[in-house]
């Protein structure tokens, strides 16, 4: 699964998925089954091997999980200890839920864990007041320990997060 990050914090669970929009239905399925507190970080993980599939993490940021949640798991997937890697995308996290419609950027960052926006394409990020169409889909990526929120222009000088709520498949009419 590649360069695995072991803490107390976290566990893997590897279902076999094989892609995103499934990955992030089993973790809301998880968040309400499990009854998982408001400040789990639930993640996404593209795991690159002779099985390309995607696993999901779920961590707690400053304890370890409940010691009953690894059997609990277990009904879901494969359950290993700790991350698979260092860039999960988020998909549950402290704010996730008031992440809904239009907001500025300084909003984004104040109700959520998202520590920063950045624009593809420019070197500089938004400023506060920047708008961002969340499109109720906003799933920002681990970068060196904080969350970032990758977004791309929109129309009239807004940002929308960049990964889209419903991507048409590649080659969709083939």
């Amino acid at each position: 699964m590649g360069a695995a990050v072991v803490t107390p914090y976290a566990l893997t669970v590897d279902a076999g998925i094989g892609d995103l929009l499934d990955a992030d239905r089993l973790l809301h399925r998880m968040a309400a089954e499990l009854d998982l507190p408001e400040d789990t970080f639930g993640c996404t993980h593209l795991v690159r091997d002779d099985r390309p599939r995607v696993a999901v993490s779920l961590s707690l940021p400053s304890r370890p999980l409940p010691d009953t949640l690894r059997e609990r798991l277990a009904g879901y997937g494969a359950v290993s200890p700790g991350l698979p890697d260092e860039v999960g995308r988020a998909v549950l996290y402290p704010g996730v839920s008031a992440l809904t419609g239009t907001m500025t950027v300084g909003e984004l960052v104040e109700r959520s864990a998202i520590a920063r926006v950045t624009v593809l394409g420019t070197p500089e990020p938004p400023g506060p007041d920047t708008r961002v169409v969340t499109r109720d889909h906003v799933r920002p990526q681990w970068r060196r320990d904080e969350l970032v929120l990758a977004a791309t222009p929109a129309m009239g000088g807004a940002l929308v997060p960049f990964e889209a709520p419903d991507p048409t498949p590649c080659c969709a009419d083939h």
